[in-house]
């Protein structure tokens, strides 16, 4: 009897959020709690396998930045998309997770001079939500945002067993060893005017101080590399022209999957599409595209 109850129980917990809304876990690893963030959208239905995105935020955030609504519009995409999003967080020795950072490989700050496992967190943070969740195992993307952005390119050489593509924007693959088990489809989001991760490679001048981050590989280097690591034909596609933004594909790719480049003329170091998230000096993010919506049509091209 003792143990049918002890079963039942385990099947209550993991069941027990298995609805629409916003919750907030905390899970032990490598000897760490970490928190993330999930938001489940209003058209859930346990019936029916739903995407995953996981969202990384930026260095020196935290997962409340990257779900905050107003500046990334990412939740709202969500239920457009009906996608289960997740905000992990990422290392951070700060009450409540601020000023976080992610073990991208060369970068970025405490996360990568402490070696944390944040490829195992994200596992970790995956297998949950599918316990909770209908997820479609096919449909598993992760996207970020600078030290985020970063990070996603760590997960596609280290966790390509679980993530079918990944759209990173305004930040480069500075892994230090890249062996993906599998070809994984790449979105790269940047502005030719970014200051932080500089387009043509290196820091910028309005990147964090030099021993927090690296000399990043530059944009036209990251692009090339993913093209031969999903083995891509020579062949290049222009798949949107538009005032201020344009997009470059390699169509046929192994396994199906593509590798594409969107750039937009301005807007920094930002998420196009989303907002400001403070007054000062640097550009507002460029409305020439939304990072969102061409990462949702990237998807269901690789993922339909």
């Amino acid at each position: 009897m003792l143990r049918s109850w002890t079963i039942t129980l385990v099947l209550l917990a993991c069941s027990a959020f298995a609805h629409a809304g916003d919750f907030t876990f905390t899970l032990e690893h490598g000897g760490l709690a970490r928190q993330w963030r999930v938001h489940v959208p209003q058209s859930y239905d346990a019936s029916r396998a739903a995407p995953l995105l996981v969202a990384l935020h930026g260095g020196g955030g935290n997962m409340d930045l990257q779900a905050d609504e107003s500046l990334y519009h990412q939740v709202s995409t969500s239920e457009r998309e009906g996608a289960i999003l997740v905000f992990p967080n990422g290392y951070s020795r700060m009450p409540g997770g601020k000023l976080a950072t992610w073990n991208a490989g060369r970068c970025c700050a405490a996360a990568r001079d402490r070696n944390v496992d944040d490829v195992g967190f994200i596992r970790a943070v995956v297998a949950d939500a599918r316990r909770r969740w209908n997820i479609d195992g096919r449909r598993i993307f992760a996207t970020g945002m600078s030290n985020g952005a970063m990070m996603a390119y760590r997960l596609a050489c280290d966790a390509a067993d679980l993530f079918t593509a990944i759209a990173p924007v305004a930040g480069t693959d500075n892994t230090t060893g890249c062996r993906p088990s599998r070809p994984v489809a790449v979105l790269h989001i940047h502005a030719r005017d970014d200051s932080h991760v500089l387009f043509e490679g290196g820091a910028g001048p309005d990147s964090a101080r030099a021993s927090a981050v690296t000399d990043y590989v530059s944009v036209p280097k990251t692009v090339e590399k993913w093209a031969a690591l999903d083995g891509c034909s020579a062949q290049v596609l222009r798949v949107v022209e538009r005032p201020g933004a344009s997009c470059d594909a390699h169509p046929a790719c192994s396994g199906g999957t593509k590798v594409q480049l969107c750039v937009t003329e301005t807007g920094g170091h930002s998420w196009p599409g989303g907002a400001k998230a403070r007054q000062g000096r640097l550009p507002a993010p460029s409305q020439a595209i939304s990072a969102n919506d061409i990462m949702w049509d990237f998807f269901r091209q690789v993922a339909p």
